[in-house]
């Protein structure tokens, strides 16, 4: 005879069924424990009673052919299938997943050939139901409840007497069941197969069987359906070639907020409801906990605060008539004892309290892709522990850890996976230190599965993946970049395939833009050479080289170039001239350069915003004196001169040099004779571009460049701004001045 089926309809990742389960599970003593999942994805599950294992995990299912086709399955420690797995293993029941295989749910979209595809009726059955969208919810609302977290949390996730939890629950859905709309056929599919398990289970099962599912899906499971009407249901469906493994899952990921449709809202809260197991003493554990945070943050919390709070939390409850006080009683509780009325105090620490930032681990005998076990190995090696809320690091590269962290990072951003992101890239030129900000995602598993085909251990894969970045790339700059990433990466192979092809393309292209591109990543790997063991000095005759040959073109690339290229090519020099000081360049070849640069100031032909920065660049590496600079700046600027030319020269030059006006008399003579000698129409049509190069003076910066210009030794006039009308209160030449420095406030 059949073996006793009992279904056990539970909410995933609800502490309270989990522990309602936990003790129907003591009471009926089953031989056989059947869990909604995979079922090709069985054999994993006794690895969830390994004491190794640290939740949050998850079942990661993928397309061996397409890696990037994976499914998640979430266990927390307050999962109830999670804990029948535990109970299971422990008891020596059987012990296996029932659902749709992974086979199945990967292969529904395998190039537009799937057995099924969403029909209209499908579509309205899961968007227009709204009692099959959110059955929950509707149980809620006839309950008089605004949601349906709350009447679930009030009935049986926080309630310390529950009652018969899971008769009521199958019967509430059977009656939902009844009165809502068809379903779509994959849900069909899905509670065929599972029946079909069950009974198959309850056949071969030497005592009770005991199902652990969706509380929606408890009517169709126990209904009485042919065999032959299942399979019916089953056949032609496709079928994908899939593996399956266990990965590090995430407390934020557990969160509804995440996207994840069937999360919590505050997963740190379910963890705490599972581990004060309904205590009378839970508010005051779980108010001590909020204390002791609000205390790590220097906050002053007294006893007594506490004590008050407490209080609150249940006198909220009793006026909601709640069984009792939930996190947003406690929430609103604290807010008003602890943070003493003010929300943001709250919002600061919210997402340690409700969040968290746990990362699951996963036992050392779980079937692991070959990147994922070296990735462990590297973690374990390196001492990198991976934690979903972002935390800084800072690396001494000259230690063998600093350095060994170091690469395990760069390798993992050029597989894709930017566990770790530098945050002081290019802001010093110190070699020896880096500063990291670390976040791990559990997307980033998959993506390393996808990265197999590059390779089996990070540093090949990585490798690989570099090196088909390289031998697709036309681009000078990129193609530097790919060199430096693969550098700081201690890739030998793809760093010498990417410098050989960095050689050969530069010695092809007279194309100047790029040239002056491909400067910056370049000083860059001649930067980073001296703090790794595989410097770069084969490098050092290369960017002289492009230097010279970006020189030779400048002159040509700058004429006649419309605005938008005019500014892509001020930006090029800008960065070209920086990455030139950083990499401390022969004395020859600076000189090149600044020869270029003035060719390009002295040629008619030039654009002027471009000839402008030229000129600029001469004049603060101190090529070109202060009355050279003024006798320059009156030719460009001079009454003759048109006014956009004028404009466009002015803007190249002092753009960002607006603090050496107020020290440079010369300098500042010139600027303010040809801005005076602008008509009105003209100084006010360019009036914007004006402020624009002042802009990044402050509120004194600007008021001591006033004083300069106007000659005064006394701030009498400080805080005055320049009104309507003002102009006919002032003389003509202060109404400029103050018109031109309203950049960013009084003068």
């Amino acid at each position: 005879m059949a073996a006793e089926v009992s279904l056990f309809g539970v909410r995933h990742h609800g502490p309270g069924s989990a522990r309602r389960l936990v003790e129907a599970l003591d009471a009926l003593g089953p031989a056989t424990v059947l869990i909604e999942g995979p079922a090709d994805a069985s054999h994993l599950l006794p690895m969830l009673a390994d004491p190794a294992l640290e939740t949050p995990v998850a079942l990661l299912t993928y397309d061996e052919d397409d890696p990037g086709r994976a499914s998640f399955f979430p266990f927390a420690e307050y999962s109830p299938e999670f804990q029948a797995a535990r109970w299971a293993v422990a008891h020596g029941a059987g012990l296996r997943f029932i659902d749709l295989p992974a086979s199945d749910r990967l292969g529904e979209h395998d190039g537009g050939n799937a057995a099924y595809s969403p029909t209209e009726a499908d579509v309205e059955a899961g968007e227009d139901d709204p009692i099959g969208r959110d059955p929950i919810g509707a149980l809620a609302q006839a309950a008089g409840y605004d949601d349906g977290e709350s009447w679930w949390a009030d009935v049986i996730e926080q309630n310390p007497t529950p009652g018969p939890v899971f008769a009521a629950v199958a019967n509430a859905m059977t009656a939902l069941r009844a009165a809502a709309g068809p379903i779509s056929a994959r849900e069909a599919a899905r509670e065929a197969h599972m029946r079909i398990e069950i009974a198959r289970a309850a056949k071969e099962s030497a005592g009770p069987v005991a199902v652990v599912c969706g509380a929606w899906h408890v009517p169709a499971l126990a209904a009485k359906h042919s065999l032959a009407a299942d399979r019916e249901l089953l056949k032609g469906r496709s079928k994908a070639k899939t593996k399956a493994t266990w990965a590090p899952w995430t407390t934020p990921r557990l969160a509804r907020a995440s996207g994840y449709g069937a999360g919590v809202v505050a997963p740190g809260w379910c963890a705490h409801v599972w581990e004060s197991c309904n205590a009378p003493e839970r508010d005051t554990i779980w108010l001590a906990k909020v204390a002791r945070v609000l205390r790590d943050r220097g906050h002053f919390v007294s006893t007594a605060a506490v004590i008050e709070a407490q209080r609150l939390g249940t006198a909220l409850a009793a006026l909601r008539a709640r069984p009792a006080a939930g996190f947003e009683e406690l929430r609103e509780a604290v807010i008003a004892c602890l943070c003493y009325g003010e929300r943001a105090v709250w919002d600061d620490i919210a997402a340690e309290l409700l969040v968290g930032a746990g990362v699951g681990a996963i036992p050392a005998g779980a079937p692991l892709t070959p990147l994922l076990e070296d990735l462990a190995r590297q973690q374990k090696a390196t001492r990198l522990k991976p934690e979903a809320l972002e935390r800084a690091l800072t690396l001494d590269l000259r230690s063998d850890s600093g350095l060994a962290r170091s690469t395990l990072l760069h390798r993992l951003t050029a597989l894709g996976v930017p566990w770790g992101r530098i945050t002081d890239s290019g802001r010093s030129r110190g070699t020896f230190r880096e500063n990291w900000l670390l976040c791990w995602e559990p997307e980033y598993a998959v993506r390393l599965v996808e990265n197999l085909v590059h390779g089996s251990t990070i540093a090949e894969a990585a490798s690989g993946r570099l090196l088909e970045a390289i031998g697709k790339e036309s681009d000078l700059s990129r193609l530097a970049g790919h060199v430096r990433d693969a550098m700081v990466a201690d890739l030998p192979q793809a760093t010498a395939t990417g410098i050989a092809m960095l050689e050969a393309k530069a010695a092809l292209t007279s194309d100047c833009l790029g040239l002056l591109a491909a400067l910056p990543p370049m000083a860059n790997i001649l930067r980073y050479g001296e703090a790794r063991a595989g410097t770069a000095d084969h490098l050092a005759a290369l960017m002289p080289q492009l230097v010279t040959q970006a020189a030779l073109a400048l002159n040509y690339a700058a004429r006649n170039l419309d605005t938008q290229a005019a500014a892509a090519l001020r930006g090029a020099i800008l960065a070209a001239d920086r990455a030139i000081v950083l990499a401390e360049l022969e004395a020859d070849v600076v000189k090149s350069w600044h020869y270029a640069l003035g060719k390009v100031v002295a040629d008619d032909q030039a654009t002027r915003l471009v000839s402008g920065v030229a000129a600029q660049l001469l004049y603060v590496a101190d090529r070109l004196s202060a009355d050279d600079a003024a006798t320059l700046l009156c030719r460009m600027l001079s009454p003759g001169t048109p006014v956009a030319e004028a404009a466009g020269f002015f803007e190249g030059f002092f753009d960002g040099m607006g603090e050496r006006l107020i020290h440079d008399t010369p300098l500042r003579g010139v600027v303010d004779a040809w801005l005076n000698a602008l008509d009105e129409q003209a100084f006010i049509a360019n009036l914007p571009l004006f402020r624009r190069v002042f802009s990044g003076l402050d509120k004194i910066e600007r008021r001591r460049l006033m004083d300069a210009v106007l000659g005064r030794t006394t701030t009498s006039a400080r805080g005055y701004r320049l009104l309507p009308g003002a102009a006919a209160l002032w003389p003509a030449h202060e109404a400029r001045v103050l018109a031109l420095l309203q950049a960013g406030g009084p003068a």
